[in-house]
């Protein structure tokens, strides 16, 4: 069983940065895939960026790349995403999430995403206005 609470979103205005943080508590992940997944309103949800939980190869969406940069410390079960030059489009509620084993991450986020497999935290709202 893993818990998950994320903590940093907030209103930022346009070319501005947040940095997400998540902590994990319960079984040891260094396994598991482990990233974000979003849901812009009216939108369904999309992995975001991950790790892999086997060889820590990282995966960022099309629309972050460049700006998004994750992070990840095994020995203290926490995630980060540090957000750069966001956009409005950005706007979303942000969630940790937690992978099945022995998937690639991209196909782990999405399974989270779908709700078919993995953990969640409650999410953090992230607003980019002017």
């Amino acid at each position: 069983q893993v818990h998950l609470v994320e903590s940093g979103g907030g209103l930022v205005q346009p070319g501005g940065s947040l940095s997400l943080s998540c902590a994990a508590t319960g079984d040891s992940l260094e396994n598991y895939p482990m990233g974000w997944i979003r849901q812009a309103p009216g939108k369904e949800r999309e992995g975001v960026s991950c790790f892999s939980g086997s060889d820590d190869k990282k995966y960022y969406a099309d629309s972050v790349r460049g700006r998004f940069t994750i992070s990840r410390d095994v020995a203290k079960n926490t995630v980060n995403l540090q957000m750069n030059d966001l956009r409005p489009e950005d706007t979303g509620v942000y969630y940790c999430a937690v992978g099945l084993p022995l998937l690639g991450c991209r196909a782990a986020m999405t399974m989270v995403s779908q709700q078919k497999g993995g953990s969640w935290g409650q999410g953090t709202q992230v607003t980019v206005a002017s």
